[in-house]
């Protein structure tokens, strides 16, 4: 058996002027998490490893606004995000 993890990711989007909180826009496990990652990078898109929220984004529907319940932890990885940005311009 191997000790390899299965890689999992959640992909959010939020649009200030039309939606009331972060959607999860892709979501997966294995090669699928793989690609989203992948497409992450090739788009100089921030990533954040939080395996915890992660485990409670995958299930969030695709599309959908993350609950109230997990507002702080993801406004926590939104601040990240605009730190690691403002950093590079």
């Amino acid at each position: 058996m191997s000790d390899d993890k299965i890689v999992k990711a959640v992909a959010l989007k939020y649009d200030t002027t039309k939606d009331r909180a972060p959607k999860v826009v892709a979501k997966g496990k294995g090669e699928i998490a793989k690609n989203i990652i992948k497409i992450a990078e090739e788009n100089e898109l921030p990533i954040k490893k939080d395996e915890d929220l992660v485990e409670l984004l995958t299930k969030i529907e695709i599309d959908k606004e993350i609950p109230e319940n997990l507002y702080k932890a993801v406004a926590e990885i939104f601040s990240f995000i605009y730190n690691i940005t403002n950093k590079k311009l």
